[in-house]
């Protein structure tokens, strides 16, 4: 199956996945930071707990958190896509196997929300862990990524 799209929309569609990316490495950044002070504020007492929970790192991780969900599903979905319309196939290789890992990852991270809301250790661990394994992947993600634009760009 083929799609005639024109050569320019094809070639300025290649870019829309790794600028889109690279976004939400950063706000993958910004979300860890914020459930730190998760983190933080649940084990403050006094007045420094107060001050934390002024910053309402809960609910905005939360909401960055969905963003995140949303945009890396969608964002995969897109780059495997305009891969395939620009070569008919997709090319199975680590970037596109660490980036399924990633999205499976950020399911099961947001999958274990209602069980910490219940106060459950283990699923705290758990999203704790898998988002630090998202970060790392990511980062990766990010380099190899730019290898494959620069292929793009020279060819």
């Amino acid at each position: 199956m083929t799609f005639n799209l024109p050569d320019d929309v094809k070639y300025w569609l290649q870019f829309g996945h790794p600028l889109l990316m690279w976004v939400l490495f950063g706000l993958t950044l910004y979300a860890m930071y914020l459930g730190l002070q998760v983190r933080r504020t649940r084990s403050a007492e006094g007045e420094d707990k107060k001050a934390l929970i002024q910053g309402q790192f809960n609910q905005k991780h939360h909401k960055i958190g969905s963003l995140l969900l949303a945009m890396m599903v969608l964002g995969n979905i897109g780059g495997m896509a305009v891969t395939y319309l620009n070569n008919e196939k997709l090319f199975v290789g680590p970037h596109l196997l660490a980036g399924l890992a990633m999205t499976g990852l950020i399911a099961l991270s947001a999958s274990l929300t209602p069980f910490m809301q219940k106060g459950q250790d283990w699923a705290r661990n758990g999203h704790i862990l898998a988002n630090v394994a998202i970060v790392g992947l990511f980062g990766w993600q990010a380099f190899t990524g730019v290898e494959i634009v620069q292929k793009i760009l020279t060819n």
